[in-house]
């Protein structure tokens, strides 16, 4: 009986201005296998489908149990965690790209540094002076953490902004994980002082507004986070705050 393999359709591009490739490639079978153990093979032996030696496939990756977020990449044209992505699951040959409304570094590795300059525009962190000790913080009640917790489980993977139609370059929309980090630290007792910062930050260019509610997010995200909830909370709160603004001025 012919061994069982695996057969994958890799793009590739040596850096941000290099004309892009597809290399093919052929490996052994391995129970459990997904698309980063698969990548690692590779790099064990980098010789493609017809026998040419290439190099190891460029991509980023850590943890290897969908938690730290790196590893997202085009699966059979969709975006998803490579590192939980069994490779048994998906038609042959398995086509992998990088995504595509990052810009490239090389391979299957972009530079998502987007995401945390938008995570920067909303100051998505709870402030804390740290030079001295400020005792006990406010009481969260469980109710409260009952509905932030699933919003602490963003792992950074870009795959919402991805498949959102209204992330491009033409709208600079801030995408729905920033919106739901605004969401958990505006709830956050000693994050909501920095609230008003946060949805005055979203109501300029790329802010709430550009949300066409397409719902891509919440069926693509991972880990499962409500994520248009987060953006029918946000906007009720710009709203409010923009009432207040007027009224204020």
């Amino acid at each position: 009986m012919a061994e069982k393999t695996v057969k994958l359709k890799i793009k590739r591009q040596t850096g941000p201005n290099a004309e892009p490739h597809w290399d093919e490639f052929e490996i052994p079978w391995k129970p459990g296998m997904n698309v980063i153990s698969a990548m690692m093979d590779i790099a064990a032996n980098p010789v493609t489908k017809d026998g040419k030696q290439t190099t190891p496939i460029a991509y980023d990756s850590n943890c290897l149990e969908e938690i730290c977020g790196s590893c997202a990449m085009l699966i059979n044209g969709k975006a998803k965690m490579a590192c939980s992505a069994l490779v048994d699951h998906f038609e042959q040959p398995i086509t992998v790209e990088p995504l595509s409304k990052f810009p490239i570094v090389r391979d299957l590795a972009v530079d998502r540094s987007v995401l945390f300059e938008n995570l920067k525009k909303v100051k998505a962190w709870v402030p804390v002076d740290g030079t001295y000790d400020l005792g006990s913080g406010p009481r969260i009640t469980p109710q409260q953490q009952e509905q932030s917790y699933p919003l602490s489980n963003c792992i950074s993977c870009t795959i919402c902004m991805e498949v959102c139609p209204q992330f491009n370059e033409g709208t600079g929309f801030v995408g729905a994980a920033t919106i739901s980090q605004v969401a958990l630290f505006n709830d956050h007792p000693t994050g909501a002082v920095l609230k008003e910062e946060r949805l005055h930050a979203l109501m300029g260019d790329g802010g709430i507004h550009e949300c066409g509610y397409a719902q891509n997010c919440v069926e693509s995200c991972p880990k499962e986070i409500p994520l248009t909830r987060s953006i029918s909370r946000v906007a009720g709160q710009v709203m409010i705050q923009s009432i207040k603004d007027i009224f204020s001025s």
